[in-house]
C-alpha cells in the first residue's frame, strides 16, 4: 500500500476523520483481500472506500430516521402533557367554582330571616345546586330556590327541602 491512497482517503473524509477512516479502510481491506485475491491493491482500496461510504450513508439515513422518530415522540409527549395539564386546570377550576357557588348560596340563605335559623345542606356539582334539609314553610322553600338561582354560575337547582310539620 502506498501513502497516496491514505491521503486520498483523508481528503475524501476530512482531516480529523482521516485516521479513523484509514483504520476502517485497513480492516475492510483485510476482509476484501480474502474475497478479492486477484484484485490489485488500488482496486481493493476503492472497493473498501465504496463499502465504507455505503455504510456511512446507511448510518446517516438511520440516524436521520431515528431523530425524526424521536422528534415526533417528544412532540406527542408534549401535546399529551399539555392536554393533561389543561384537563387538571379545568377540573380544579370547576371544583373552585362549585365551592364558590356553595358558599354564595349558603351566605344568601343565611341572610333570609326564615331560612337562617334552620340547617340547609347545600351541595354543588358542575354548577348544579342541591338543597336538602327542612324549610319552615312552602314560601320559604320557594325563596331558597330563588336565592340559589340568583347566584352567578348556578346552572340548575334541585330543591329537596321538606316543609316542617308544625
Amino acid at each position: 500500500m502506498n501513502s497516496s491512497h491514505f491521503r486520498a482517503a483523508g481528503r475524501r473524509f476530512g482531516g480529523a476523520a482521516a485516521a479513523v477512516s484509514a483504520a476502517a479502510l485497513l480492516l475492510a481491506l483485510g476482509a476484501c483481500s480474502k474475497q478479492q485475491d486477484n484484485a490489485t491493491v488500488g482496486q481493493q482500496i476503492d472497493s473498501a472506500v465504496a463499502k465504507t461510504e455505503q455504510a456511512a450513508e446507511k448510518a446517516k439515513d438511520e440516524a436521520q430516521s431515528s431523530m425524526a422518530a424521536a422528534g415526533s415522540a417528544v412532540k406527542d409527549a408534549a401535546q399529551d402533557a399539555k392536554a393533561t395539564t389543561q384537563e387538571t386546570v379545568d377540573k380544579m377550576s370547576a371544583t373552585i367554582d362549585d365551592a364558590t357557588i356553595t358558599a354564595a348560596v349558603t351566605a344568601g340563605l343565611a341572610k333570609d330571616p326564615d331560612l337562617s335559623a334552620i340547617k340547609i345542606n347545600v351541595d354543588t356539582q358542575g354548577g348544579r345546586v342541591s338543597l336538602t334539609g327542612p324549610a319552615p314553610s312552602a314560601e320559604a322553600r320557594e325563596r331558597a330556590s330563588v336565592i340559589a338561582k340568583s347566584i352567578k354560575g348556578v346552572q340548575a337547582v334541585d330543591n329537596q327541602l321538606t316543609i316542617k310539620a308544625g
